[in-house]
């Protein structure tokens, strides 16, 4: 099974941690997000990662070479211009072979935990074109209750709210990258066709998930994963 991983990212807000290298590359704990995400992709049967790269490609290439080292075959992508995320993923298709009939797509600054079979089986059993994993959205900010009179009579520290977001984390189907822009945002344009004609489909995961895209969710992720390995 192949992958497809998102990994030009600049990172311009985790800066200066970003100036060597990709935002996928920063450490979180002694080891690069690409890492986890590399050994949670094997252990969902994952045997082939292509890393879609722009920015610092030479970092990424230089870490995980052939990916033997990690248990997987790699290959790499490179955009000599910006293709935006939509057109990364249709020119990292191409590298894989056309009987493969699954592809997995994820954004390389997320963390997460979610058994990937679960999302296959899903994805499968709707016959969909696409599938996106889903998490829950978690307020920011701590949350008052405030009863009609004016009295506060409760706080919440970051409660989960009614609402699901896209996690970065996709099944896809081989007729989705045919729908894929040469260059733009799938998640502009190809997901909303999809959306309106009924095939793509939401994966709700509860399951720990954690994107990487400043400092404090960098330190957040590293608190996290310390309780999840204790």
């Amino acid at each position: 099974m192949y992958a497809l991983i998102i990994a030009g990212g600049e990172g311009e807000r985790l800066r200066p941690l970003t100036s060597d290298r990709p935002k996928p590359m920063i450490e979180v704990a002694g080891r690069p997000i690409l890492e986890y995400q590399v050994d949670w992709l094997r252990a969902g049967g994952v045997t082939d990662v292509v890393f879609l790269c722009g920015y610092k490609a030479q970092v990424i290439r230089e870490h995980f070479g052939d990916g033997s080292r990690f248990g997987i075959r790699a290959q790499y992508s490179l955009e000599e211009q910006p293709l935006g995320r939509g057109g990364a993923l249709r020119r990292g298709y191409t590298l894989a072979p056309p009987q493969e009939q699954l592809i997995i797509g994820c954004n390389g600054d997320t963390l997460t935990n979610q058994p990937l079979a679960e999302l296959i089986a899903y994805h499968r059993a709707k016959d969909a074109v696409a599938t996106v994993m889903l998490a829950p959205l978690r307020s920011p900010f701590g949350i008052v209750t405030v009863e009609e009179d004016g009295r506060i009579s409760a706080f919440q520290e970051k409660p989960v709210l009614p609402y699901w977001i896209n996690a970065g984390i996709y099944a896809l189907d081989r007729a989705f990258f045919a729908r894929l822009p040469e260059k733009g945002d799938h998640e502009a344009t190809t997901f909303p066709e999809l959306a309106a004609e009924g095939k793509l489909f939401g994966f709700k995961s509860n399951a720990y998930w954690r994107p990487v895209d400043s400092i404090k969710d960098l330190n957040e992720a590293e608190r996290e994963l310390a309780q999840l390995t204790t």
